[in-house]
Protein backbone atom coordinates (compact mmCIF):
# COMPACT_ATOMS: atom_id res chain seq x y z
CA UNK A 1 0.00 0.00 0.00
CA UNK A 2 1.42 3.46 -1.56
CA UNK A 3 -1.21 5.76 0.12
CA UNK A 4 -1.31 7.16 3.65
CA UNK A 5 -3.60 4.87 5.93
CA UNK A 6 -6.30 7.51 7.71
CA UNK A 7 -7.05 7.03 11.52
CA UNK A 8 -10.53 6.16 10.53
CA UNK A 9 -9.53 3.73 8.30
CA UNK A 10 -7.69 2.04 10.60
CA UNK A 11 -10.10 2.35 13.01
CA UNK A 12 -12.71 0.88 10.41
CA UNK A 13 -10.10 -1.63 9.64
CA UNK A 14 -9.34 -2.84 13.15
CA UNK A 15 -12.89 -3.65 14.19
CA UNK A 16 -13.61 -5.30 10.50
CA UNK A 17 -10.21 -7.33 11.58
CA UNK A 18 -11.73 -8.30 15.02
CA UNK A 19 -15.43 -9.11 14.41
CA UNK A 20 -14.05 -11.46 11.37
CA UNK A 21 -11.39 -13.01 13.60
CA UNK A 22 -14.25 -13.86 16.44
CA UNK A 23 -16.30 -15.59 13.93
CA UNK A 24 -13.47 -17.59 12.85
CA UNK A 25 -12.84 -18.61 16.52
CA UNK A 26 -16.46 -19.27 17.28
CA UNK A 27 -16.99 -21.25 14.00
CA UNK A 28 -13.82 -23.28 15.12
CA UNK A 29 -10.75 -21.69 12.89
CA UNK A 30 -9.95 -20.04 9.77
CA UNK A 31 -10.58 -23.08 7.22
CA UNK A 32 -14.40 -22.49 8.03
CA UNK A 33 -14.58 -18.40 6.53
CA UNK A 34 -15.55 -17.72 3.38
CA UNK A 35 -13.17 -17.08 0.57
CA UNK A 36 -15.27 -13.54 0.86
CA UNK A 37 -14.46 -13.05 4.67
CA UNK A 38 -10.55 -14.53 4.06
CA UNK A 39 -10.41 -11.57 1.35
CA UNK A 40 -11.55 -9.01 3.43
CA UNK A 41 -9.88 -10.44 6.78
CA UNK A 42 -6.26 -10.20 4.33
CA UNK A 43 -7.22 -6.72 2.88
CA UNK A 44 -8.16 -5.29 6.53
CA UNK A 45 -4.87 -7.01 8.27
CA UNK A 46 -2.94 -5.42 5.80
CA UNK A 47 -4.40 -1.65 6.48
CA UNK A 48 -4.12 -2.22 10.41
CA UNK A 49 -0.02 -3.42 9.79
CA UNK A 50 0.45 -0.54 7.67
CA UNK A 51 -1.00 1.86 9.44
CA UNK A 52 0.73 0.21 12.93
CA UNK A 53 4.34 0.75 11.32
CA UNK A 54 4.35 4.00 11.09
CA UNK A 55 2.67 5.51 14.30
CA UNK A 56 3.44 2.50 16.43
CA UNK A 57 6.98 1.91 15.67
CA UNK A 58 8.85 0.75 18.56
CA UNK A 59 12.57 1.02 18.30
CA UNK A 60 15.29 -1.66 18.72
CA UNK A 61 16.78 -1.24 21.92
CA UNK A 62 20.62 -0.70 20.97
CA UNK A 63 22.46 -1.44 24.26
CA UNK A 64 22.99 -4.47 25.58
CA UNK A 65 20.91 -3.90 28.94
CA UNK A 66 17.82 -2.54 26.41
CA UNK A 67 18.29 -5.95 24.84
CA UNK A 68 18.12 -7.67 27.76
CA UNK A 69 15.32 -5.92 29.23
CA UNK A 70 13.48 -6.21 25.92
CA UNK A 71 13.75 -10.07 26.17
CA UNK A 72 12.44 -10.00 30.01
CA UNK A 73 9.61 -8.52 29.07
CA UNK A 74 8.50 -10.38 26.41
CA UNK A 75 9.06 -13.60 28.32
CA UNK A 76 7.94 -12.26 31.64
CA UNK A 77 11.30 -13.21 33.41
CA UNK A 78 12.29 -11.63 36.87
CA UNK A 79 16.15 -10.72 36.99
CA UNK A 80 16.76 -13.85 39.45
CA UNK A 81 15.18 -16.21 36.58
CA UNK A 82 16.94 -14.50 33.81
CA UNK A 83 20.59 -14.92 35.88
CA UNK A 84 19.69 -18.97 36.35
CA UNK A 85 18.47 -19.06 32.70
CA UNK A 86 21.79 -17.99 31.83
CA UNK A 87 23.79 -19.72 34.14
CA UNK A 88 25.17 -16.82 35.95
CA UNK A 89 24.75 -15.32 39.45
CA UNK A 90 22.70 -12.46 40.01
CA UNK A 91 25.20 -10.26 40.98
CA UNK A 92 27.21 -10.73 38.13
CA UNK A 93 24.08 -10.24 35.97
CA UNK A 94 23.03 -6.77 38.13
CA UNK A 95 26.37 -5.12 37.52
CA UNK A 96 25.97 -6.11 33.39
CA UNK A 97 22.71 -4.12 33.46
CA UNK A 98 23.84 -1.37 35.99
CA UNK A 99 27.17 -0.50 33.40
CA UNK A 100 29.29 -1.97 36.86
CA UNK A 101 30.77 -4.90 34.27
CA UNK A 102 31.41 -5.54 31.12
CA UNK A 103 29.76 -8.51 29.63
CA UNK A 104 31.85 -11.76 28.73
CA UNK A 105 31.97 -13.22 25.70
CA UNK A 106 30.68 -16.42 27.31
CA UNK A 107 27.75 -14.07 28.48
CA UNK A 108 27.32 -12.38 25.34
CA UNK A 109 27.09 -16.42 23.87
CA UNK A 110 24.55 -17.16 26.25
CA UNK A 111 21.60 -14.59 25.78
CA UNK A 112 22.74 -15.01 21.81
CA UNK A 113 21.53 -18.74 22.33
CA UNK A 114 19.14 -18.19 25.16
CA UNK A 115 17.42 -15.73 24.20
CA UNK A 116 17.59 -15.25 21.14
CA UNK A 117 19.27 -12.26 20.49
CA UNK A 118 21.08 -11.72 17.62
CA UNK A 119 24.33 -11.67 17.20
CA UNK A 120 25.21 -8.72 15.38
CA UNK A 121 22.91 -6.88 17.37
CA UNK A 122 25.24 -7.79 20.36
CA UNK A 123 27.95 -6.55 18.35
CA UNK A 124 26.71 -3.11 17.49
CA UNK A 125 25.69 -2.44 21.42
CA UNK A 126 29.20 -3.52 23.02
Amino acid sequence: MNKAITKKEFETADRGMKKILASATKKGGFSKLTSAKTNVLTKNTKVVETYEAVHYNMPMPETIDGLIALKMFERKLKQKDLAKLLDVTDTKLSEILHHKRKPSLSFLKAINEKLGIDGNLLLRAS
